[in-house]
């Protein structure tokens, strides 16, 4: 009886593991902490893989949803951190990006949906000896609500491109976290929670993707993915033609506020797979393609230079 309770232990445990949603790849860069003579500078470098590991564990075991995904289902994804400064025994500055992809229908590639560079004043604190905590209505440290913060950014954006406002409940989860570390922390704390920190700041994010202003972002995640990539190999035309009613999308919420982080995002993340996509295409849909890119991005216009297109 004793040896069945504990097989049974296992199995429930591995089905648990299976459940999760993520596989994250996570680099922990602290080269600059060799490099440079600062206060509590060390050549014990094991706590910069605890480090590693601990944001490896908090990301790719927890349960983030009610959902159950199959192996082939999980998130790709990848969270760097470089560690520029460490001004005390757990106390750190630095810069963290995120990238998530997702596989397109009927084919072998994948695609990016998200890569965002944080500015470069990340600052969280790290014990190795205590393990990484979430609620989203409580604020442990910067390090964990960061983490889930993009976690559901993530999760917001991945399911919107299956699904019309799929991702709906993921970014007002990351609203909550939001507000919940920008309550905690004040205006002086940790840069990133609150909409004076500046264009780029965290705060931003779940405020395109919750406000109803910029629903068109939504739309433009579902008709670009479900409706164009994951129809290339069935109808090359058609795929086209919605990938094009997509950034028609975002040309939208674009006139609704220019300068939007997460319309110049979106374009910025798809611009080389544009370029690949439309290069073969009628002069015509570069045209609308080439009229947008200019409206949206003007920065990426360069980019379709060697279409030829003359639009005054």
């Amino acid at each position: 009886m004793r040896k069945l309770i504990s097989i049974l232990m296992v199995i429930s445990m591995c089905g648990t593991l299976l459940a999760q949603e993520f596989r994250c790849a996570v680099a922990v860069n602290y080269q600059k902490l060799q490099t440079t003579t600062q206060a509590y500078e060390t050549s014990d470098t094991k706590i910069f893989e605890t480090m590693k590991e601990a944001i490896q564990t908090f990301v790719n075991n927890r349960k983030w949803t009610n959902l159950d995904l199959q192996e082939n289902e999980k998130l790709e994804c990848s969270i760097s951190i470089i560690l520029n400064k460490r001004t005390s025994a757990t106390d750190y500055e630095g810069q963290i990006s995120v990238m998530l992809r997702r596989p397109v229908y009927n084919s072998n590639y994948t695609t990016g949906l998200f890569n965002y560079i944080e500015n470069g004043d990340f600052q969280f604190s790290y014990n190795e000896n205590n393990a990484l905590e979430f609620d989203p209505n409580t604020f442990f440290d910067n390090l964990s609500s960061t983490l889930a913060y993009y976690v559901y950014i993530m999760l917001g954006i991945y399911f919107d491109s299956y699904g019309m406002n799929g991702g709906q409940s993921f970014y007002e989860m990351a609203q909550t976290i939001c507000l919940t570390a920008a309550s905690a922390t004040g205006s002086s704390t940790y840069r990133g929670w609150r909409m004076e920190n500046g264009q780029k700041a965290r705060y931003w994010f779940q405020e395109n993707h919750v406000n109803s202003t910029y629903e068109a972002l939504h739309t433009a995640y579902y008709k670009y993915h479900r409706l164009g990539l994951d129809m290339m190999t069935k109808d090359q035309k058609t795929a086209r033609a919605n990938i094009i009613d997509a950034l028609r999308d975002i040309q939208t919420v674009h006139k609704a506020r220019t300068n939007l982080l997460s319309t110049t995002q979106f374009i910025d993340v798809k611009m080389a797979e544009i370029v690949s996509i439309f290069t073969p295409a009628p002069m015509e849909e570069k045209e609308e393609v080439y009229r947008i890119i200019r409206e949206v991005t003007p920065i990426n216009v360069n980019k379709l230079k060697d279409w030829g297109v003359r639009i005054k």
